[in-house]
């Protein structure tokens, strides 16, 4: 019993992050219970949620890396999406009731791209009232579904972009397929109702597909086994059912040589930081304690929460672009991103090639050793 028990453990996939293409249907916890059925293991926690109706890319923590997770929900998101001129629903998205309808097939492209245009930059936006910020304790879909009449404020976003792909008429509407590069906290429906209500036609979403969380982009992402594949008894330690392949997870030091500058340890290092010790804030060169830079990607401001579609996560934290400067820790951040990393963070990495911690001035902030 022990030796399978052990087999099974040794099948198990590493600690780390599993990229998802999420199918449009099922919810982003139903991907989560299928990917848990897929690793073989219970421990599987998502950096943020699509809607059901929404597709692509999901990170999923597996093991001890979903310690990571909280990390990575403030990361700017780019989405393409679907919005349709002409009608305005109760939950901005085509699965709500219609408020109105006013013909929109007669509108000028350039009074759209410069109604756009008005929506990039930092912008204060009242998220969608069917989301999932919560008012008085309670999500605002939840009093919305009980009759409820929910008034939100508006939050700081940044919307980087927001460009026209395509347009087409559909009868009496002017459907629009359109880029967003915006910060965590945006609702991308929200931005469609409020572009239709700017062109006076009314606006909503009917297509939202996530393309990237910060460097991860779904063109890395698997896609989702179908649920009727992982049916049955558990697959054993993420080697899949028949047909399935093995789920895929990149290591918890690959993922954070791509989200922080890092450090490379010394052994009494390593077992410093190990015991939840601090170690030296700037080691100087050489081959043990050396520097290593990262291809950075600029993240922005959020609230712990991610709700690009009507969605949440857990705790973000804040960055922005920078100039690659040494923040005097010893270590250096790649072109064009922040030294200091996602929150002034920077990893930090064994001999052995393992991630052993998140520090900040040389004081450890997570330990995964």
């Amino acid at each position: 019993m022990a030796a399978r028990q052990g087999a099974l453990a040794a099948d198990r996939p590493p600690a780390g992050l599993a990229l998802v293409d999420k199918p449009a249907g099922p919810t982003s916890h139903d991907c989560v219970a299928r990917v848990r059925r897929w690793a073989g293991t219970k421990k599987i926690g998502h950096a943020g949620t699509l809607d059901p109706a929404a597709t692509g890319l999901l990170i999923l923590g597996v093991g001890r890396a979903t310690r990571l997770l909280t990390y990575l929900v403030g990361l700017d998101k780019v989405y393409t999406a679907t919005i349709r001129l002409g009608a305005a629903t109760t939950t901005d998205d085509s699965a709500g009731e219609r408020l109105f309808s006013s013909s929109a097939a007669g509108l000028d492209l350039a009074d759209v791209r410069a109604a756009m245009s008005t929506w990039r930059g930092p912008v204060a936006q009242v998220p969608s009232a069917v989301s999932a910020v919560k008012v008085g304790g309670q999500r605002a879909y939840a009093r919305v579904r009980a009759g409820q009449e929910v008034v939100l404020k508006p939050r700081p976003v940044v919307i980087r972009r927001f460009d026209l792909l395509a347009s087409r008429v559909e009868g009496p509407h002017l459907d629009l397929d359109v880029v967003v590069e915006c910060s965590s906290g945006t609702y991308v429906r929200a931005l469609a109702r409020d572009l239709g209500a700017g062109l006076g036609v009314g606006g909503h979403l009917t297509a939202l597909r996530r393309l990237r969380i910060g460097p991860f982009d779904v063109a890395e992402a698997q896609p989702l086994p179908a649920r009727d594949l992982l049916s049955g008894d558990p697959p054993a330690g993420g080697s899949g059912a028949p047909g399935v392949p093995r789920l895929a997870v990149e290591t918890m030091a690959s993922a954070a040589r791509r989200l922080w500058p890092t450090r490379l340890l010394d052994p009494e290092e390593v077992r410093r930081l190990s015991h939840g010790q601090s170690i030296t804030p700037n080691p100087g060169l050489g081959a043990l304690g050396a520097l290593e830079g990262r291809a950075g990607s600029r993240t922005a401001g959020g609230s712990g929460r991610d709700p690009g579609d009507g969605t949440q996560g857990g705790a973000g934290s804040r960055t922005a672009g920078g100039s690659g400067r040494d923040p005097g820790d010893g270590t250096q951040g790649g072109a064009g991103s922040r030294a200091d990393g996602i929150g002034g963070l920077v990893a930090a990495i064994g001999p052995d090639g393992e991630l052993v911690a998140l520090i900040e001035g040389g004081r450890p902030v997570a330990v995964f050793a």
